[in-house]
């Protein structure tokens, strides 16, 4: 996999550890300068002029939070150069909702500046069975939000993992691995005998991995006949996040005689 242009910079500085990313750091080696203040109304803006800019990051947010938005305002300035941006909270690292490309382009750029792959890939391979545990050590290995992280997981193909979003009102967005085909789509509705149901409607702010059976997740007449690992986690305001890993030895073997392995 050849290298992004976050990746690149990064090697530039001679990051070899996660440790050692440093967005402020990176934001004066290409010329920005950044400032912490109370914003209203939005996240993070940037303002340039030459080769020069300045980022004036929201105070008020946690660091992981903080260090995202920097690090989507480094990416308007590499791929958007010229343009002032004053980005809301849902343009930032945002799922589900319909924004500008530019937006999602700094996205890309933000995570795989965080997250850069040379280093994440490493420490997502070594997780044997992924759980939210797993995905909270990641997140704390490379100061990143939980939610960010866990897409980041999924992106990375480690395992045959999928994250759901729910709300009261049904399914909000998600996110699978490469690995398991499109036809696998989860339902739009919570089924009432999942745990993700309890942890919704209920007063359990998590759920402990648990095998479920593959019909409660997916629409397919052949899901009864295979069960899937769930761990599911209330994310606050109304949401949950559920992480489903395919174990299922027989499901993984019509997976991949369906992708031609």
């Amino acid at each position: 996999m050849s290298l992004t242009a976050s990746e690149v910079l990064l090697q530039e500085l001679g990051v070899t550890d996660p440790e050692e990313i440093d967005a402020e750091a990176v934001a004066w080696h290409v010329g920005i300068t950044v400032k912490y203040r109370s914003l209203d109304g939005c996240e993070a803006r940037i303002l340039g002029y030459g080769n020069k800019a300045v980022v004036t990051v929201h105070s008020d947010r946690p660091e992981p939070r903080q260090r995202f938005s920097l690090a989507h305002e480094l990416g308007h300035w590499h791929h958007h150069r010229g343009r002032a941006f004053i980005c809301r909270s849902e343009e930032i690292g945002g799922q589900g909702v319909k924004r500008p490309e530019v937006e999602k382009v700094a996205d890309a750029y933000a995570a795989n500046l965080l997250m850069p792959w040379y280093l994440f890939s490493p420490q997502a391979l070594a997780i044997k069975r992924p759980t939210f545990g797993e995905i909270r050590n990641l997140a704390s290995i490379f100061k990143t939000s939980f939610t960010a992280t866990a897409i980041r997981y999924v992106e990375s193909n480690a395992s045959p993992v999928m994250i759901v979003c729910h709300g009261r009102n049904g399914r909000k967005w998600f996110k699978r691995s490469r690995d398991i085909p499109e036809r696998w789509f989860p339902r739009d509705d919570l089924d009432a005998d999942s745990y993700a149901f309890d942890v919704l409607f209920g007063d359990r702010g998590e759920h402990a991995p648990a095998l479920i059976d593959a019909s409660a997740w997916f629409n397919r007449h052949e899901a009864d006949r295979y069960e899937v690992r769930e761990q599911t986690i209330s994310i606050g305001s109304g949401e949950i996040l559920t992480l489903l890993h395919i174990s299922d030895e027989e499901m993984l073997a019509e997976i991949s005689n369906q992708k031609g392995w």
